[in-house]
């Protein structure tokens, strides 16, 4: 029997018939879902999870993060609002982009990226990453001198994966190493590391909220704070499990392993579509003759001093550090000013896919609180919550509204107000649960296919989020069994 040749034309009309088909099957499923639903709130139960179940389904099946996120924020709003959402819905979105925080992101990372984008153009990324190589010199050294620059930039989680996933691709690359695993070990040691120090911006947010929700007196945030480190487990966990897996104790399993495998015998570091998110996609910069290193050493020193130095303002520090690369490289003629501008630009352009993806993030997190996501996900939480098991239940039940969410920071303020006083009404060791909820976030975030960290990761390492986030679950899941036994026994030694 002849073999059927089908055309690019006939192949494009097959496509869209399945697109269409599968878009109507969506409208007229969120149709029934809106009709269906329950006038009140209050009477979703475990409905609210629709979103969620819809959302990771489509994820999965189609490996599209963007439209799952959109999709996903609709079906919310539909389920709420019925045929009148579109109102609200458009109304969120313009107060998420009016957001203080939006702002921030916005500002911080877009800048971030100007200044990445700089530092590749006077070659000192080039510069940095050869000596690394020179040092390392075998493909395991490499690995770890990935993790421990990543454990020594502990200011900030941004700062972190942004700074470290762009600056090492180049000596990773030298190794075979798979973008996967290169992001597995910048994710590993961004939000993990800044959460066990009391000296980065996370330690100063949740020292802050637990001065406003009665746990520390004014000004004391950051000592009360220190009492939890020793119990974030998700935070200690994921960035010791690194080193061994470099090492070969923990062996390589599960996606990443086909990822390695795809790397040393094909020599394709990154998945396919990770140019879509790689800040670096398409960019060809000319590498200095004689490339120096201190260009790209004294910007990051001035970012971190400039931070510290600013009380951990992330903004200050970034504006400070463009300041200084105009005079730094312009002085020393490794750029003209027009071309600081161009570049400045370039930056802030290769950022906003991520940024976008942030942004609907957000919007999915704002219709799941919409329906109650999270007060169902307490509720059900409740049944569990002797003074025993109150961290376990805490780390298990906002680990996966933060998995669902990837609302990160937004999750510790909705978090803290409900478990420091619960905690202390049981009988349980407040400090323990502060713990837990951070642990939760972390790893939340960590595993999340959309959260902040993943998405920041992705665009500096050059991999596809989705397969970053794939190939990084089961190290993810693995440092959660830990915690979760962690806090189990803690949870019965320290009541």
């Amino acid at each position: 029997m002849p073999e059927v040749v089908i055309s690019p034309e006939q192949q494009k009309k097959i496509e869209f018939k399945k697109n269409m088909i599968i878009y109507l099957a969506m409208a007229v499923f969120f149709v029934l879902v809106g009709w269906l639903m329950p006038a009140e709130v209050e009477d979703f139960g475990i409905l609210t999870v629709i979103p969620a179940a819809f959302l990771l389904f489509y994820i999965f099946y189609t490996k599209r993060i963007l439209e799952a996120l959109t999709l996903g924020a609709i079906l919310g709003y539909v389920m709420k609002y019925k045929l009148g959402f579109f109102e609200p819905l458009s109304g969120e979105l313009l107060e998420i982009m009016m957001n203080e925080d939006i702002a921030w992101l916005f500002i911080v990372c877009g800048l971030m990226g100007s200044i990445i984008a700089l530092i590749e153009k006077s070659g000192g990324a080039f510069a940095f990453g050869e000596w690394v190589v020179r040092k390392a010199k075998t493909r395991r050294n490499t690995l770890l001198w990935t993790w421990l620059l990543g454990v020594i930039i502990f200011i900030d989680d941004y700062l972190n994966c942004l700074t470290v996933g762009s600056s090492m691709t180049r000596a990773t690359d030298k190794h075979k190493v798979s973008r996967e695993f290169l992001a597995y070990i910048v994710d590993s040691t961004a939000a993990p590391v800044c959460v066990l120090i009391p000296v980065s911006t996370w330690a100063l947010f949740i020292g802050s909220l637990m001065e406003q929700n009665g746990l520390a007196p004014d000004g004391e945030g950051l000592i009360h704070f220190i009492k939890t480190i020793p119990f974030n487990f998700y935070g200690w966990i994921a960035a010791f499990i690194v080193p061994l897996v470099i090492l070969g104790i923990i062996p390589v399993f599960g996606p990443m392993k086909k990822a390695e495998q795809r790397a040393q015998e094909t020599g394709v570091l990154a998945p396919p579509g990770s140019e879509k998110i790689d800040m670096k996609a398409g960019e060809i910069v000319q590498i200095p003759d004689k490339p120096n290193i201190w260009n790209f050493l004294l910007p990051i020193l001035v970012l971190v001093g400039a931070t510290v130095y600013f009380e951990f303002d992330m903004q200050l520090g970034v504006l400070t550090t463009l300041g200084f690369l105009f005079v730094f490289y312009i002085a020393r003629a490794v750029v003209s000013p027009e071309e600081f501008a161009d570049y400045v630009i370039l930056g802030i352009k290769n950022m906003l896919f991520p940024l976008v993806m942030v942004i609907l993030a957000y919007w999915f997190a704002a219709a799941c609180e919409e329906i109650g996501f999270i007060n169902y996900a307490i509720d059900v939480g409740r049944q569990f919550m002797t003074p025993q098991l109150l961290p376990l239940v805490i780390f298990l039940i906002f680990g996966t509204t933060e998995f669902i969410m990837g609302i990160s920071w937004g999750m510790y303020v909705i978090a803290l107000p409900i478990v420091i006083p619960l905690s202390i009404a049981l009988g349980s060791n407040p400090y323990v649960a502060v713990a837990a909820v951070c642990s939760a976030g972390v790893w939340g975030s960590h595993i999340c296919f959309y959260s902040d960290a993943t998405i920041l990761t992705s665009a500096a390492t050059g991999c596809d989020n989705f397969r970053h986030a794939v190939t990084q679950l089961p190290f993810g899941l693995l440092g959660a069994a830990l915690t979760a036994i962690a806090f189990l026994i803690t949870g019965y030694v320290m009541v």
